[in-house]
């Protein structure tokens, strides 16, 4: 895993955010990564990223179980932020509950992430839709 799965990500793990996946490293853990204090050691201290590290869509039906405690043991494993993109209101309250508050180490990250934006450049949309019209 070392000399070829975490590859890219030790070359990336300067960026300022990435993000787990719910796939099972079965060598380390039998959990899915997202939810995984052993992966998201890896990630922290093996690999040495040290941004905001965010879930994939816990609503996706990747994981088992309700997603306000997949969200809740996604964060206890050591994600940062949780993203729950689909679901019900009552699903997406439940889900901000068992989240509570970031703590202090994520919030610094978020802050550090969120100092790295960069102003898009302007566009030029009547010259994009000219262009586009050549191509048919």
């Amino acid at each position: 895993l070392n000399g070829r799965d975490f590859a890219p990500f030790e070359v990336l793990k300067e960026l300022p955010m990435a993000m787990t996946a719910h796939v099972v490293y079965a060598a380390l853990d039998d959990r899915p990564a997202t939810l995984s204090a052993r992966m998201i050691d890896v990630i922290r201290q093996d690999i040495g990223y040290d941004g905001l590290l965010m879930t994939d869509d816990i609503s996706m039906k990747a994981l088992k179980g309700p997603a306000d405690q997949n969200a809740r043991a996604a964060l206890d494993a050591g994600c940062d932020v949780v993203l729950h993109c689909n679901g019900s209101l009552a699903e997406r309250i439940a889900v901000a509950k068992a989240s509570g508050r970031m703590t202090d180490a994520a919030q610094r990250r978020a802050e550090a992430a969120l100092s790295q934006r960069v102003r898009p450049a302007d566009v030029d949309i009547p010259g994009l839709e000219a262009e586009l019209e050549t191509l048919f």
